[in-house]
């Protein structure tokens, strides 16, 4: 990469803790996609938005490229990822509306 290109990144101590989500819920309009992501806890029946991170189409594409070709990699070294075909794209667990997409 050049020099000129390269950007310095300041992670803060909060931000690298990270925050758990078991679910993600993906909205967009014309021209933003939203993706909030959701602690979602057996028994609670509410559960709590941790994170809404706001994309323009042309970045969320970019974040699905990297994915793709990051669970590629991931899956090279610890086989196929495993996902419970019983539940498809739909949001787990009995809560909310089936239309939600995760």
């Amino acid at each position: 990469m050049d020099k000129k290109n390269e950007i310095s990144l300041e992670l803060k101590e909060d931000v690298a803790e990270g925050v758990y989500s078991n679910l993600a819920i993906i909205s967009h309009s014309t021209s933003e996609f939203i993706v909030d992501f959701v602690r979602v806890m057996p028994g609670v029946p509410k559960a709590q938005v941790k994170s809404r991170i706001i994309l323009t189409p042309e970045h969320t594409k970019r974040l699905l490229f990297a994915l793709q070709e990051n669970i590629a990699k991931y899956e090279s070294v610890n086989g196929q990822i495993k996902v419970n075909d019983n539940q498809g794209n739909t949001f787990p667990m009995g809560f909310g509306s089936s239309n939600i997409q995760a």
